[in-house]
């Protein structure tokens, strides 16, 4: 099981190593809101899109004088209401708007945990939807059968990946941040396997 070992090794990063880690796994799952928004017509994602936009400003630029609490109170009513749709797109679009939220949170309290959980949110949605396709087919399925599907095991060696870059990039700068963001999407894909257009 190489779950703890990712989520440790998370937790061994400086500030800035996860605040840019957690950014690049919304650049993975904000593609899911994004599609969910124009197929039922809801919220705005260019908000969304504006907003990790700024995230990465303000984890490159600290004394940058973005305001996170506008930017919260812009994100907020995009969030959609689980019982308002009958669709599965609704749990992923969700997770990204809280996971941008919860990173938005932390670059606001500094809490580093803040960006682990944006990080567990990532896998969350992943877990979520290995389910749901147990669920479909009938299946009993376990803890394990979930961990050991293929969808989450890709998911984990992607996340491992995005952590090897950022252990190994030292101070971030503008160039690392163009890398990091072109690494997580550079599958073409979201983080439960949508393309991107």
């Amino acid at each position: 099981m190489n779950k703890p070992n990712n989520f440790q090794r998370i937790r061994d990063l400086n500030t800035v190593q996860k605040a840019s880690l957690a950014a690049a796994l919304l650049e993975r799952m904000l593609p899911n809101y994004v599609l969910f928004s124009e197929a039922l017509e809801f919220g705005d994602a260019e908000v969304l899109n504006n907003a990790l936009a700024l995230c990465w400003e303000k984890i490159l630029l600290p004394k940058s004088k973005i305001s996170i609490e506008k930017l919260v109170e812009k994100v907020e009513p995009n969030v959609p209401e689980v019982n308002d749709f009958d669709v599965f797109g609704v749990y992923p679009a969700i997770d990204a708007a809280t996971a941008l939220l919860t990173l938005l949170q932390g670059l606001q309290s500094k809490e580093d945990q803040e960006f682990v959980n944006v990080c567990k949110i990532a896998q969350g949605t992943v877990a979520r939807l290995v389910e749901y396709q147990f669920e479909l087919e009938e299946q009993t399925y376990t803890s394990r059968d979930v961990n050991q599907h293929p969808l989450m095991e890709y998911e984990i060696s992607v996340l491992s990946e995005l952590i090897d870059f950022v252990e190994a990039m030292g101070r971030l700068d503008k160039d690392n941040a163009k890398a990091l963001r072109k690494l997580a999407v550079a599958d073409g894909q979201t983080n439960i396997g949508v393309e991107i257009a």
